[in-house]
């Protein structure tokens, strides 16, 4: 069996709503609070509390804004209201914006750039899994408001989804991930209105510009439906476009576990984001993969192996490079990289960036993958992570090289040695061979 999560958008997806969902799926609370304790931003209290929407019982994540950071985000007058569109014009008209852009007579909101966030993310205590994540959705809000606004990413000065609110929910989402370990998402859709909104940019249509940008940047399957109002905002957009790595659900599955994270918005649709562990064995080892190639002829050595650190630090799975000869029998590699869809633009930019290639190859893989686990265990001469697969009743065990590489050298010991050493100790640890049998 393989877990999935299995996210049913039929209120569409924010930050809050998916945080919710996955805390009340199981992710642990504790962690979670503990993290967005350690982020040095204020004005904000986190509750988290039990509500009933259309009479079901949902988690409700909050971020309780004081009144200096409030942005009107659940205020549905301000969001939604009949003469929102003269109030904003007339609010343009008589006010004139300060030297930090802000309306004259309303209330101080907090605009940051990206690399300020993302100094406030790894100012605290995320776990590696958790940064990287976080990092990886402001970075894809940052390519979507630059495309909206026909400026650079680094020129982006957040509004709503760099306020305080945002920020904690954006991490928040990445470290319930993270502390549940799930890496395979599918998303069928994501329903979304029509109508318009008010931000602090004015009155936008609905799908707001940064959604539409992100969903086709990413491939996110959106479903326009009948109802007024935004059900997908551009954080819950950011989220999806992350974390998904299929569309499809598989024909048959059955349900581990199930968690509803209640919205703040009032709309017709009961404003909830249901969230499924579902387990199968007919899709159990298999996951979508993109695989990008190019062939590279005037690069030197140097400049192939520092697109590779770079590749490979952005999120690819693997990189590698082949020899071959090109048209006028010119000596050159073959570029390789293993990626999943969600990352493919982020790589491709890289590789235009830093190489001479002038095209890319796209293809759109199904894996078959065995069952893995990474855990750390103890040594006599220090910790070591080991990934753990499956294949039927059959337990392989593969200590991660980095790891052994560090205690070679601090205790002078062989590698092979090294590795003999930590191969017995797995094959005799009772914890590694109950690892799967007890979670069945």
């Amino acid at each position: 069996m393989n877990e999935i999560l299995y996210l049913e958008c039929a209120s569409g997806i924010s930050g809050d709503m998916f945080a919710a969902a996955l805390l009340d799926l199981g992710a642990d609370q504790d962690i979670l609070e503990e993290a967005l304790a350690s982020l040095p931003v204020s004005g904000a209290q986190i509750r988290i509390t039990r509500v009933k929407k259309n009479g079901l019982d949902a988690c409700d994540f909050d971020v309780v804004l004081d009144d200096e950071h409030e942005n009107h985000d659940h205020d549905m007058q301000y969001l939604y209201g009949q003469d929102a569109v003269r109030q904003e014009a007339a609010e343009q008209k008589a006010s004139e914006k300060n030297t930090e852009g802000h309306y004259s007579g309303e209330k101080v909101h907090e605009h940051r750039g990206l690399r300020e966030i993302l100094q406030i993310l790894r100012s605290g205590r995320l776990s590696e899994g958790a940064l990287s994540l976080t990092e990886k959705i402001f970075r894809i809000l940052a390519e979507a408001e630059a495309q909206a606004h026909g400026i650079t990413p680094e020129q982006v000065h957040f509004h709503e989804v760099g306020a305080v609110d945002s920020i904690l929910d954006i991490a928040a989402a990445a470290v319930c991930m993270d502390n549940l370990g799930i890496k395979q998402v599918i998303i069928p859709q994501l329903c979304e209105g029509r109508g318009t909104v008010r931000c602090r940019h004015g009155v936008l249509p609905v799908p707001v510009p940064a959604v539409v940008n992100i969903a086709s940047a990413y491939g996110l399957p959106l479903h326009i439906v009948e109802e007024n109002g935004e059900f997908v905002t551009p954080t819950g957009a950011a989220i999806a476009a992350a974390i998904m790595t299929g569309k499809k659900l598989p024909e048959r599955f059955t349900v581990k576990k199930a968690g509803m994270g209640a919205g703040k918005r009032i709309s017709q649709r009961p404003g909830i984001l249901r969230a499924f562990l579902i387990e199968t064995e007919e899709y159990a080892n298999r996951d979508k993969i993109c695989k990008l190639e190019s062939n590279i002829d005037d690069c030197s050595g140097e400049n192939l192996g520092f697109v590779m650190e770079c590749l490979l630090e952005a999120g690819a799975k693997d990189v590698h490079y082949i020899p071959v000869y090109m048209k006028k029998n010119r000596p050159a590699y073959q570029l390789n990289v293993i990626c999943s869809p969600a990352d493919v633009p982020a790589l491709e930019e890289i590789i235009f960036r830093e190489t001479s290639t002038i095209g890319i190859r796209h293809m759109e893989m199904e894996r078959n993958i065995l069952e893995r686990k990474v855990r750390k265990i103890s040594t006599a001469w220090g910790p070591v992570r080991i990934k753990i697969c499956r294949l039927a009743d059959e337990l392989r065990w593969y200590p991660e090289y980095e790891d052994l590489a560090a205690l070679c050298r601090s205790h002078g010991i062989p590698y092979g040695e090294m590795y003999r050493a930590v191969e017995k100790q797995c094959r005799e640890s009772q914890d590694i061979t109950e690892l799967f049998r007890s979670e069945e």
